[in-house]
């Protein structure tokens, strides 16, 4: 239950918030001084340092993002948006995860992602769901289990993964309507939303779409099948007319790196109405993914520089999970920041990790956390001291086969397991071409700190 202290940070907020709703424009500078005000003991002080600079001035692409989500997105869902991710995911539940470290002496995640299902209407190269068939499933109940359980911890962030997470949309609305409080966000490749849906969106108000795409039509039909690209361009359309917030999930591969990293393509996606891009490494997970799909040296490269570029100048949210390590203090996976439950209740340590030694449907989120393979991962991060190679099996595989070889996990994958040695062999190849340019930038990135 939240402190007298607490509800009146909380009430401070939400009068900030709707101080802003009046002018948007004029007074979204000022909601810096009422959170300043409001976060007594630095619980988001970082945050609000990187934040100051940007919001006061007018012309910067990050207070354009902020002022198009007034704008853009329907004043109901932002207020309870915002309050369910600024006050409720950030603000009130920080003390307790940090209570809970301590209590433990585990980690204990801000976000947990979740697979509904294994179940998908495509079959996407390159995508080990695809492999995994569509017979498994995490029931309604257990899915609210784990809200409930990530709640006492502090953790108010889920989402879901898959398969494709809309095949059980009908549920999904039945878990925002009772965790009215958190904040869901799905991966998804769109075919399934439709204008009933959207309806629901707005009516529930707490459920944000991340729309996999793989740059322009050429290149996203190419990896999920013709008619894909267009089907998910119909989707944020409508989600752009109904006024919903959404983003985009980018898995960037050796093939497309080039269309969906092209400015022409960003703008694109901020013309389409997206307010954030997330932009994911290929991982070669599965006895047969292709290692082909790998971005070269070179190319990982070019994507380094061209989001920093971006991020100076678009109007857009984005996030490279493999290059912005150095943001993060490397790894967040293993309960640090996230953690993967797949649809047969084994507790991952990371969605792209597919090895568990736990299973929800036997233990609690808490034992899963205090289990041998999430304090290996506690322990042994970061994995690298150069954040630019912050993956225990992308770029450190030796570091992933010793902990699962030490912990007796097993691999997840029920259709094919995969040693770990098989995994990391994959890997080594490419971690060591990367390994140069990475320690050249990191020294680059350093340098320009200092």
């Amino acid at each position: 239950m939240a402190t007298i202290k607490e509800k009146a940070m909380s009430l401070g907020i939400k009068t900030a918030l709707q101080y802003i709703e009046k002018d948007p424009e004029n007074n979204i500078g000022k909601i810096i001084e009422w959170l300043e005000a409001a976060d007594k003991d630095g619980a988001i002080a970082p945050m609000l340092s990187a934040a100051k600079t940007v919001l006061n001035d007018k012309n910067n692409n990050w207070t354009k993002l902020v002022i198009s989500l007034f704008n853009d997105i329907d004043a109901d869902v932002r207020k309870t948006l915002f309050e369910n991710f600024i006050i409720n995911t950030n603000v009130l539940s920080a003390k307790k995860r940090d209570q809970v470290k301590e209590e433990h002496n585990c980690n204990v995640p801000w976000a947990i992602l979740l697979d509904p299902t294994t179940a998908c209407n495509l079959k996407c190269t390159g995508c080990w769901a695809a492999e995994y068939g569509g017979h498994l499933h995490l029931s309604y109940e257990t899915i609210d289990s784990i809200i409930e359980q990530g709640k006492e911890l502090g953790t108010y962030m889920y989402i879901y993964t898959g398969g494709e997470p809309m095949v059980r949309k009908h549920d999904l609305i039945r878990l925002c309507e009772k965790h009215s409080d958190c904040v869901f966000l799905a991966f998804t490749n769109a075919t399934l939303i439709d204008e009933k849906f959207t309806d629901e969106m707005l009516r529930v108000k707490n459920f944000v779409p991340a729309i996999s795409i793989e740059g322009f039509e050429e290149a996203t039909d190419f990896r999920r099948g013709n008619g894909i690209y267009r089907a998910a361009v119909g989707a944020m359309e409508l989600m752009k007319r109904k006024k919903l917030p959404f983003g985009v999930s980018c898995c960037y591969t050796s093939k497309n790196l080039d269309s969906l990293s092209s400015e022409e393509f960003i703008d694109h996606l901020i013309g389409l109405g997206a307010k954030f891009a997330w932009f994911f490494h290929y991982m070669p997970v599965g006895n047969g993914a292709v290692t082909d799909l790998l971005p070269t040296a070179e190319q990982r490269e070019q994507m380094y520089y061209r989001i920093r570029d971006y991020r100076t100048r678009k109007p857009l949210f984005t996030i490279d999970f493999q290059n912005d390590g150095e943001y993060v203090g490397g790894c967040i996976a293993g309960g640090r920041n996230y953690l993967h439950i797949n649809a047969n209740g084994d507790v991952e340590p990371c969605v792209f990790i597919h090895y568990s030694d736990t299973n929800i449907h036997d233990a609690t989120l808490l034992d899963a956390l205090k289990a041998p393979l999430f304090m290996a991962y506690k322990e042994n991060q970061p994995f690298n001291c150069n954040h630019l190679m912050p993956c225990p099996m992308l770029e450190n595989p030796e570091c992933l086969m010793k902990m699962v070889n030490e912990t007796g996990a097993k691999s997840t994958d029920l259709m094919s397991p995969e040693s770990v040695e098989h995994l990391c062999a994959k890997c080594t190849k490419y971690s060591n071409q990367w390994k140069e340019t990475a320690d050249y930038l990191w020294k680059q990135s350093r340098s320009e700190k200092e």
